[in-house]
């Protein structure tokens, strides 16, 4: 193997244990260790910790909060010890975990030559990813990083003039070669996994933006290989030892005390929540089923939606489903007034159409445009105060005491300023008022995708989302409701909006599938498939403020004879708004009293660290039918998937749950959980001293990193008090452990992550006296009939062995 192909080899490798970030506009929460999930959890945030810094565990105080407030069963922690072999008490062990997690406190601040390059790379890989932010862009950008940097690092006087980066080769693998050859090659692998984890922000962005492939990495192409270079010149040029030291990646005897504890309290949530399902799939055997429901909402499985969906189930004869958010079409979605489109499904799928909207509404475009128009203008000379110092402090000036009035309403009165909004919104036809997306095949290509669906693509889809939900009738209405996020000044505002639609907006996808299945040749096909809809029964489509709980519902264009239903509708997703309100004003400490008030003040608040919670208390996945979990109030804490077993003898619905959605809701689990534990490596700090850099991320402070994670304020309540409970998922499946088990068969990704514990998965299987098992690893569950793994079937050919 040549030189050239070891160096490409050992950095794709190296590059694994670095997670890839997303950009900040568009959001996306991953498992920050994606790249260890190979390996069982103890061993994957030991070996994180040497190489990234970041803790793995709670800290004992966060533990012992726990304890207290009886979120930990003491008989199950005790158990969870004595396997582990501890005979002392809970308390003494937390003060022996206290004392290590102190231990580890570095107080260094001394800076050294790492530092001194860490602050010269960073402000050139700001400069130079860069999305439409700077008034003074980095020349040369069009060329590659690599090559920029090789033209203009001579003008940077902070680049000491010696080693490589004195005279930098023009191909950035020669470049590696030339530092890293003074080095043992067994030692490659090594070097280029401590460098590319030396800022894992940039790295992990690099990584997604050259796997991406988007408009900007076409224009400004940026390499894991050609960021390497540069570093790897900058520390010959800094004279830094790049020798990689030994580390020990064993677990600590602290982390096997908090592995205990954490154990512990999963157990303890988890047998609560098991116990609700199974209970529940006990008296849904004995029901009689109910008849047609007024009108049905499917909604994202996001954990928001649980709370909505139980009020609104409590103001009428509704029916309610959890279905992942994107609706299960992979599209990339141009909006009327979007400068570019945005992919619009979970970053695990690949888009796979354009939709456009496309005006059918002149009178009411006109007046779009005209409002827009003004909105516009006042929206970029607020941009260019906010990018310029010297100007916003003249234009403040010249302007006198009206724009010091609105300055102080923004901060004295939100409340009143999102009144205000909300008017000139209304007054602004929203642009499905006068577009529809246009869903039908043209049979022209947006780049690789072609523009639109074919009808049998169409069927395909619909078909299938009523398949993975289990839908066995439908009603008058039926309402796919996607969600969104309303925050002022927020960097973080895309990843409060829908995960599934990779930080998107939910309301075009629900859209599109509205539209699908209220075509006539659809919904015929899908009558010759079994699905048995009704000639009045009509889709809308709808969008889920998730900071207000607000939905509007695009049913402008209905028909006549459904009026009295849509009428109905809103009224009732109304009532249900208040009490929503006030249950999340109460988790956020506010006043309840004006609940609707205090979310809208929120919402428009510039000054507002926390909006709302997001997801934060995330803990379960539950994979069943709605009736399981209608009438228990799950805090807001569980992901809600539907599905019925009785309608998918083969398993094939179940298998595609567990094999996307599960998978999905285990990074953002495991996003929340090490924000959680670690905000300063895994999350990103606190809000209130964010830089934003590049429209890409923000960091903290004048540079540094690009920080990767959830802000403080997004999972703590105060410094040393977290609202969100770090725990890894729990997953509840209500069907037949053998499906499960055969599903789990043919999908290593799935078993890899079981088997090295980053979730856990109990099956309540209806067929089996609705028993729980509890899934143990390698093909083998827990439960009142231990079940092991069938033997592998003998290869074709092959001789028994003797006995």
């Amino acid at each position: 193997m040549s030189t050239e192909s070891t160096i490409h080899d050992s950095i794709e490798g190296a590059a694994t244990t670095v997670g890839s970030v997303w950009p900040i506009h568009s959001f996306v929460t991953a498992n920050p260790l994606s790249g260890f999930e190979d390996q069982p959890f103890p061993e994957a945030v030991a070996e994180a910790t040497d190489l990234l810094g970041g803790r793995g565990y709670p800290s004992a105080e966060t533990f012992r909060t726990a304890l207290e407030r009886g979120q930990i069963d003491e008989a199950t922690l005790r158990s969870e010890l004595d396997d582990r072999g501890y005979e002392a008490d809970p308390e003494t062990l937390l003060d022996r975990l206290a004392e290590a997690d102190h231990s580890d406190i570095d107080g260094s601040d001394e800076e050294t030559d790492t530092d001194r390059v860490d602050a010269v790379l960073t402000k050139w890989l700001a400069a130079f990813l860069d999305e439409g932010r700077a008034h003074w862009p980095m020349p040369n950008r069009e060329e590659g990083f690599y090559s920029a940097f090789r033209e203009l690092a001579d003008h940077d006087g902070e680049i000491p003039d010696r080693g490589i980066a004195a005279d930098l080769p023009e191909s950035p693998t020669v470049a590696i070669e030339a530092v890293v050859n003074s080095h043992p090659e067994d030692q490659w692998d090594a070097i280029f996994e401590k460098q590319l984890a030396a800022l894992p922000g940039w790295t992990g962005f690099i990584k997604q933006r050259a796997d991406a492939g988007s408009e900007w990495q076409s224009e400004y192409p940026i390499t894991v290989e050609g960021y390497l270079a540069v570093r790897l010149a900058l520390l010959d040029a800094f004279d830094v030892d790049i020798e990689p030291s030994e580390e020990q990646t064993e677990p600590e005897p602290a982390d096997e005390i908090a592995e205990a504890f954490l154990s512990a309290w999963e157990a303890t949530y988890r047998e609560e929540l098991v116990d609700t399902v199974a209970s529940e799939s006990e008296k849904l055997a004995d029901s009689e089923g109910s008849g047609r429901p007024d009108a049905q909402l499917t909604f994202c499985i996001d954990t928001r939606s649980e709370v909505i969906r139980r009020h609104i189930e409590s103001t009428g004869d509704y029916e309610t489903h959890g279905y992942a958010g994107f609706f299960g079409i992979p599209i990339e979605y141009n909006g009327y007034e979007s400068e570019v489109p945005v992919e619009a499904c979970p970053p695990i799928l690949d888009p796979q159409h354009r939709i456009t909207e496309q005006p059918t509404d002149d009178e009411t475009q006109a007046s779009h445009d005209r409002l827009s128009g003004v909105r516009d203008a006042a929206h970029e000379v607020i941009e260019t105060l906010q990018a310029n110092a010297a100007s916003a402090y003249g234009y403040v000036e010249s302007s006198g005491a009206g724009y010091g009035l609105a300055l102080a309403a923004r901060t004295l009165v939100p409340g009143r300023v999102h009144d205000l909004f909300d008017a000139v919104d209304d007054s602004e036809p929203d642009s499905h008022e006068f577009c529809d997306p246009l869903v039908h095949h043209q049979h022209t290509y947006a780049g690789d995708l072609p523009v639109g669906l074919t009808t049998e693509e169409k069927v395909e889809y619909a078909a299938t989302a009523f398949d993975l939900m289990g839908f066995k009738q439908f009603g008058r209405v039926v309402a796919f409701v996607g969600h969104a996020s309303e925050t002022e000044n927020n960097p973080y505002d895309s990843s409060l909006d829908c995960g599934a639609c990779a930080g998107n907006p939910g309301g075009p996808n629900a859209r599109v599938l509205a539209s699908i299945c209220n075509d006539d040749e659809v919904q015929e096909a899908l009558r010759e498939q079994g699905h048995d809809i009704p000639e009045d029964t009509v889709f809308v489509a709808g969008e889920h403020n998730t900071t207000t709980d607000e939905i509007e519902l695009f049913a402008d264009d209905v028909p006549a004879s459904h009026d009295k239903d849509i009428d109905q509708l809103r009224a009732d997703l109304a009532a249900a708004r208040e009490n929503a309100t006030a249950e999340r004003a109460d988790a956020m400490g506010a006043e309840t009293g004006d609940a609707i008030g205090e979310t809208e003040r929120r919402a428009a608040d510039w000054a507002e660290t926390r909006p709302e919670w997001g997801l934060a208390g995330n803990a379960s996945f539950v994979i069943g039918p709605r009736e399981l979990t209608e009438d228990v109030n799950l805090d807001g804490r569980a992901f809600l998937h539907s599905y019925d077993h009785a309608t998918d003898p083969d398993g094939d619905a179940l298998e595609a749950i567990l094999a996307g959605p599960m998978v999905v809701t285990q990074w953002i689990n495991n996003q929340y959980y090490f924000s959680t534990v670690d905000s300063g490596v895994y999350g990103s700090g606190s809000k209130i001293t964010h830089n934003p850099v590049g429209n890409v991320g923000v960091y903290q402070g004048n540079g540094g990193d690009l920080l990767t994670g959830l802000p403080l304020q997004s999972v703590a309540a105060g410094p040393d008090d977290p609202y969100h409970q770090p725990l890894r998922l729990s997953t509840v499946v209500h069907a037949p452990v053998d499906r499960v088990d055969e599903i789990l068969a043919d999908h290593e990704r799935l078993t890899t992550l079981l088997d090295n514990g980053w979730l856990s998965l109990t099956v309540v299987d209806p067929t089996r006296g609705h028993d729980a098992f509890h899934y143990d690893g390698e093909l083998s569950w827990t439960g009142p009939e231990d079940i092991e793994p069938e033997p592998a079937a003998a290869e074709p050919g092959a001789v028994p062995a003797d006995d």
